[in-house]
């Protein structure tokens, strides 16, 4: 049986562009005619006061009401490359901790059924020290863990996180990926499972997409897509002219997952266009272009 897919935004497309509710859900909803939304830290930050989180996410349930939205999940932004619950100060580490259960929070009260990001990124000098490294990564583990365990609380469902880059980062191979997600599933509240991008593959020796597709698919029920070269990762837009110079083929990837994927499956535009001259203009237009390109593979 096909996979139930669906299409959806991660919204840090719109940070410091369209940051305001009655904006970006209207371009979500209105616009690009999506209807499943991952938000970002960085449209809410969670170390504001509560009664400006309280007003924002007020405005948020009401717009996305008005447009058929829904969030289904939350995610980091910016923050993709910081130490956080990796730290190698405990202090600090436990203030992430309390950063990201106030997240959770409004994730919560926003409708998401899960959240999460990256994991975190060691220090070199951490890193490079085999004892040390196992204390701070143990420490984290557990920091992901008790967050879990909150989220259950919350009515989350599942927490999930990113591979990313790095040995210093995790979850940067097929194998490391496994490891560290046995590790925080032993004394997990909710399961952790992955949000796959299509377009990272980092390791030397995997950087064919479709190799995390077959060996990870299964355990992803999140998928960011982005249009890419062999060898990085450009999140460029689905359009014509990306489209001709990047390896990623939309009916490729879909008949992948429905072989190797979970039978639920959000597909999440990733798409990044830097404070440019020549982009800052196109960004809603290559969105759309994009939005077209995958309705030829997911109707949902």
């Amino acid at each position: 049986m096909a996979a139930n897919m669906k299409l959806g935004i991660n919204l840090g497309f719109a940070t410091n562009k369209y940051p305001e509710p009655h904006v970006w859900t209207r371009i979500v909803g209105e616009e690009l005619g999506l209807k499943y939304v991952q938000f970002v830290a960085d449209m809410l930050q969670a170390f504001l006061p509560d009664n400006i989180i309280k007003k924002e996410v007020e405005r948020i349930n009401v717009n996305k009401q008005k447009y058929g939205i829904e969030i289904t999940s939350t995610f980091l932004s910016s923050q993709t490359r910081v130490n956080h619950l990796f730290h190698p100060d405990h202090a600090q580490r436990q203030e992430w901790l309390e950063w990201f259960k106030r997240f959770a929070d409004y994730s919560a009260d926003l409708g998401a059924k899960s959240t999460g990001g990256h994991l975190g990124i060691l220090t070199f000098d951490v890193f490079d020290n085999q004892a040390r490294r196992e204390q701070v990564v143990s420490e984290g583990i557990k920091n992901w863990q008790e967050l879990s365990w909150y989220c259950k609380e919350r009515g989350m469902k599942y927490m999930i996180f990113e591979p990313m880059s790095v040995p210093r980062e995790f979850a940067y191979s097929v194998a490391a990926t496994r490891e560290i997600m046995d590790r925080l599933n032993e004394n997990a509240g909710i399961p952790f499972k992955l949000c796959l991008d299509i377009g990272h593959a980092p390791h030397p020796d995997e950087r064919d997409p479709y190799v995390w597709i077959r060996e990870l698919g299964a355990i992803s029920p999140i998928i960011h897509i982005q249009q890419t070269e062999l060898n990085h990762s450009r999140h460029w837009p689905f359009t014509e002219e990306y489209n001709k110079a990047g390896i990623i083929k939309g009916e490729e990837i879909v008949a992948a997952f429905e072989e190797h994927g979970m039978d639920d499956i959000e597909f999440i535009f990733e798409l990044y266009h830097r404070e440019h001259w020549d982009t800052d203009s196109r960004i809603i237009e290559d969105h759309k272009k994009s939005v077209n390109y995958w309705r030829q593979f997911i109707t949902n």
